[in-house]
């Protein structure tokens, strides 16, 4: 008795999709139908949101009856419309400062989710060589000159300030002898006076 071993099958890994029962034409047939449906179904969704909304407006505001009103009644219903619309005003004011926050909100957790995610990276920066008159252009637009003259800008030295300068340092001469002349209370006094 020899006992043979038969390993198992193998299976491929490749699987064939299965043939579709539907046929392209039927398919597209379906498709449209589909479609069609869809946009009946949205038709039918704005005529009955236009109807909620007329049957709302006819609560809320009645059709009026003026004729055959004083002034004194046609005052008062005015007088009504207008708190009528300051109670819309600020329902809808109040509204959309919810709306506004919760925006905010929401604004503020994803930057939150995006913080603790970590996956965002600052971009890197360039080097951006830019000239004086490039600088100018792009702070004051086309408006100023051309080029620009940077030694126009300098203070200007006269002649006769510098030779004053050079003067009062001639003057001055040995720092010995002027330290000697101070160190008594007479020259401190002429320090003082002077």
């Amino acid at each position: 008795m020899a006992i043979t071993y038969t390993p198992p099958p193998i299976a491929s890994k490749t699987v064939a999709k299965p043939k579709s029962k539907i046929s392209a034409s039927r398919r597209l047939s379906l498709k449209l139908l589909l479609l069609a449906r869809a946009t009946e179904e949205l038709e039918a969704e704005k005529t009955a949101r236009e109807d909620e909304k007329v049957r709302y407006l006819g609560e809320k505001f009645p059709p009026l009856k003026l004729i055959g009103l004083n002034m004194n009644d046609l005052q008062k219903i005015c007088e009504e419309i207008h708190e009528k619309i300051d109670k819309v005003d600020e329902e809808r004011y109040d509204c959309e400062a919810k709306v506004i926050k919760h925006y905010r909100d929401i604004n503020d957790l994803n930057l939150k989710i995006l913080d603790l995610g970590g996956k965002f990276k600052k971009p890197a920066l360039r080097k951006v060589r830019v000239s004086a008159d490039e600088m100018l252009k792009a702070l004051f637009g086309s408006k100023t000159k051309a080029s620009m003259d940077l030694r126009s800008n300098l203070k200007s030295v006269k002649k006769e300030d510098i030779k004053q300068e050079k003067e009062l340092t001639m003057e001055v001469g040995d720092w010995r002898k002027n330290v000697e002349a101070m160190s008594d209370m007479k020259g401190r006094k002429k320090m003082f006076d002077a």
